[in-house]
């Protein structure tokens, strides 16, 4: 399962509320990036009936049936520093990160 924590469920709930037709903030993994993988985000208007959804308060989180063993664990926040802000996942099962966090291999 994904954890939402309070903060990037309240930053989510926020951003809905400027989309049009959203049910949801789906979180999905690719082939990518530096280390084999990428995560992405991006507001959803529909549900496939193959989708993982994880619902936190008024916020659905959705994942598709590829990208969700791949998150399996994964905590997902936001982040608000001196460096930039934006969500943020940990990921207990990348063996090895890129050193912005957006790529990973498992």
């Amino acid at each position: 399962m994904v954890t939402i924590t309070q903060l990037a469920e309240q930053k989510i709930k926020e951003l809905m509320t400027e989309e049009k037709d959203v049910v949801g903030l789906r979180i999905y993994v690719r082939g990518g990036g530096c280390h084999g993988y990428q995560y992405g985000m991006a507001f959803e208007s529909k549900m496939a009936d193959d989708d993982t959804v994880i619902e936190k308060g008024e916020v659905k989180v959705i994942m598709d049936s590829q990208s969700a063993p791949l998150l399996q664990g994964a905590e997902v926040d936001y982040v608000d520093s001196l460096q930039g802000s934006g969500f943020s996942i940990k990921n207990p099962q990348a063996k090895t990160t890129c050193g912005c966090g957006s790529s990973f291999s498992a």
